[in-house]
């Protein structure tokens, strides 16, 4: 059984940082891409960022240049490194594998605010 298990979410100021991690278990991880994936207030959720088996990194217009993806296979964990946050990163974040699986874990809440 997969489980995906997210970290790191707080309450930062706008122009601050956060490190969210997720640790995943029940996959064959350095086999699989990863993927970040957050959902605000009164949204769906959206796709913020890709790292793929290679460590290929892709990332939503919105965060692109602010956000770094990580991974690391030796531990099962994948990292969203957070810099430049913006009020409208306030959201609650999941990782999952690319394309998502249906199965999700319960996410880290990010709220970003003076």
């Amino acid at each position: 059984q997969v489980q995906l298990v997210e970290a790191g979410g707080g309450l930062v100021q706008p122009g601050g940082s956060l490190r969210l991690s997720c640790i995943t278990s029940g996959l064959i991880f350095n086999t699989k891409a990863l993927g970040w994936y957050r959902q605000g207030p009164g949204k769906q959720r959206s796709w913020v960022a890709t790292i793929s088996r290679g460590g290929t990194e892709i990332y939503a217009d919105s965060v692109k240049g602010r956000f770094t993806i990580s991974r690391d296979n030796a531990k099962d964990t994948v990292y969203l490194q957070m810099n430049n946050t913006r009020l409208e990163d306030t959201a609650t974040y999941y990782c999952n594998v690319i394309p998502p699986m249906n199965s999700w874990g319960q996410g880290t809440q990010v709220t970003v605010s003076s």
